[in-house]
């Protein structure tokens, strides 16, 4: 009876054994980041990995900054004999020593959560109130596509229908005024709309969200505004006087200013009629 005993005690002990080393086994798929390797007996529960996106990251209290590339996500869990502050220590003392510069240091905040970049690499850390589970977010900068503009057909229904007309697909990079080069679609449109319209005369409105001051975001819309004009007149040889600039800053919002979705809906160019 004390073998059978044993013997139902060992092979318990055996199946759990196997049970904790199934629960310790990453998610199916993920891998550590080539950037930074895991806290020692850590399991990673969740990952995501997207080539053209965009993360949001928070440098302090009302400070965001938005970057756009190549995008990782991975998730996690700390072994029960490691303190959150151990794991903190050592993920900022080793992006510390590789050269990143930290836009927000563990020290600001309670839980230790921080960012730092290198380069085009961002890297945002966070952790959970017990310091048990840490969320690894990296984006590396790369010139996203631009897969969706406005079609010369669309722009027109909406001057005919309302008098304006959103341009998607004229972008700029953040607090700069120079129109990007992937807006080519988008301006080839507004060109094919007014050769298909020979006495069509518009405004070129810029619009900004409500982040900064108001004379920064009146002087940048216009800015904007006025590079667009430019781009048009000098690089597709529109007339110039069939387009006019003008700057609206963040009085004409399409969206609430309250979030990320709502502010990037209304930073955009719109096409006015005359």
């Amino acid at each position: 009876m004390k073998a059978i005993r044993c013997l139902f005690l060992c092979v318990a002990t055996l199946f759990t054994m196997q049970m904790c080393r199934a629960q310790q086994q990453d998610a199916k798929g993920c891998v550590d980041s080539p950037l930074v390797t895991r806290f020692p007996g850590s399991v990673i529960v969740s990952c995501t990995h997207k080539e053209d996106d965009d993360f949001t990251f928070h440098l302090a209290k009302g400070i965001d900054k938005k970057i756009e590339g190549d995008y990782r996500e991975i998730i996690y869990n700390f072994p029960p004999t490691a303190s959150g502050a151990q794991v903190r220590r050592n993920f900022a003392t080793a992006l510390r020593s590789a050269g990143y510069t930290f836009e927000r240091d563990p020290s600001d905040n309670a839980r230790g959560n921080f960012v730092a970049h290198m380069g085009k690499t961002w890297i945002n850390i966070e952790f959970n109130d017990a310091g048990s589970r840490m969320w690894e977010n990296i984006v590396v900068e790369t010139v996203l596509k631009q897969e969706v503009v406005a079609t010369a057909a669309a722009m027109s229904n909406g001057l005919t229908n309302s008098g304006h007309t959103v341009v998607n697909g004229i972008l700029f990079d953040t607090g700069k005024a120079e129109v990007k080069p992937e807006s080519a679609p988008a301006l080839q449109e507004i060109v094919k709309l007014m050769q298909q319209q020979s006495t069509l005369k518009i405004y070129v409105v810029g619009h900004t969200d409500n982040v900064g001051s108001l004379a920064a975001n009146l002087d940048l819309s216009l800015r904007r505004a006025t590079a667009v004009v430019h781009t048009l007149v000098t690089q597709y040889h529109l007339a110039a006087d069939r387009l006019q600039p003008f700057g609206a800053g963040p009085y004409a919002p399409v969206a609430s200013n309250g979030t990320e979705d709502g502010r990037s809906l209304n930073r955009r160019v719109e096409l006015v009629m005359q």
